[in-house]
């Protein structure tokens, strides 16, 4: 099978916007829904994110399947993009240290003379596509409002490795970000980690093995639509009018089998995995939470937000009135889109003034 470069562009949108996958025969069996209209899929959907989501229904984008992910993931990293001058990002390769594999990073906004907060970035894409470099344009946005130093990881797609790989790539990052804070001008005080879907996922198991570990004092976790809990769309079914546009069901048991090595919603899945199952949650750093109200990762995302503050942790929990998975990036022109952005934007910034 040959992709066009223009449709491999395109399938790197799918880190954000999901597209249709084909699972393999071990993930659980669920019941086939019902084909629905396009106008029953964004009738649960705000106004102003209609337009945007009929696009991505309408223009579709090339399906991931059991034969084409390989290819596509050959895509990843994906090429440098055109950055903004004066947002300086260099790329480093972190050495392996004793059992912690080696990683590429980017460091986003370093000044050595300068003392600035920093982010330990890690991207999305499902646990399968994505990378560190297609969200580099963005981070350097990021970056510059909030005056701080950005690290983001090029950590590896599963199915090629399983969650206990990646998942150290991403501590290691940590460490070194940690580590390094003078040479890179970072106030070792005032590190947050943040991530967006299944790198929200991995934002929140950092901020659960730094707290575990007991080496890298996490200041904030900022967690954009987190895919935290393996249970959804295996073992724990939803309303139909969840996930009509975006991130699916099959897409989630996917991801979740790849990355695990094993079916979703096992009783042998680890909490290290999916931090949905930390049965603890105190302790954890204070977070961030958005999520839009239809997105598949509404209710395990709103549940631990609960969680998190009947364990007396500080926790912000948006929930974006018929917001579907990813439409921060795909409607960012609308009033909806602005207010979740900057919500996020406002509780880093606080956080880290307060750190």
């Amino acid at each position: 099978m040959q992709l066009s470069r223009r449709e491999l562009g395109r399938a790197g949108m799918l880190a954000l916007v999901g597209a249709a996958l084909v699972r393999p025969a071990n993930v659980l069996a669920q019941p086939a829904a019902p084909a629905l209209s396009v106008a029953e899929r964004l009738a649960p959907i705000a106004p102003e994110l209609r337009p945007a989501a009929r696009r991505m229904i309408e223009n579709g984008f090339p399906a991931i399947t059991a034969e084409s992910l390989p290819e596509i993931q050959r895509m990843f990293p994906q090429p440098m993009p055109t950055l903004q001058p004066g947002i300086p990002v260099r790329a480093v390769d972190i050495p392996p240290a004793g059992s912690l594999p080696g990683v590429k990073v980017y460091v986003i906004n370093s000044e050595p003379t300068l003392r600035r907060p920093a982010i330990l970035h890690t991207h999305g894409g499902g646990h399968l596509v994505g990378s560190a470099t297609g969200e580099l344009a963005g981070l350097q946005n990021t970056a510059r409002d909030l005056d701080c130093t950005i690290v983001t990881v090029e950590y590896s797609l599963s199915p090629a490795v399983r969650w206990t790989t990646s998942t150290e790539e991403n501590y290691h990052a940590l460490k070194w970000l940690h580590g390094n804070a003078e040479a890179l001008g970072v106030d070792p005080a005032r590190i947050a980690v943040m991530g967006e879907s299944a790198g929200g996922g991995h934002a929140a198991t950092l901020a659960i093995k730094a707290r575990d570990r007991g080496e890298v004092p996490v200041l904030f976790q900022c967690l954009v639509y987190p895919m935290i809990d393996d249970r959804t769309g295996s073992t724990v079914t939803l309303p139909p009018h969840i996930a009509t546009v975006g991130w699916s069901a099959a897409e989630n048991r996917l991801g979740w089998e790849s990355y695990l090595g094993m079916a979703p919603g096992s009783a042998g899945v680890s909490s290290t995995a999916a931090p949905a199952r930390l049965e603890n949650v105190a302790g954890l750093p204070p977070a961030w939470i958005g999520v839009g109200s239809v997105d598949l990762f509404a209710p395990e995302d709103i549940d631990y937000a609960r969680r998190l503050a009947l364990a007396n942790v500080p926790v912000e929990l948006l929930v974006v009135p018929g917001g579907f998975h990813g439409f921060d990036g795909a409607a960012a022109d609308t009033a909806l889109a602005r207010n979740f952005t900057q919500s996020k934007l406002n509780a880093l910034r606080r956080a880290f003034a307060q750190g």
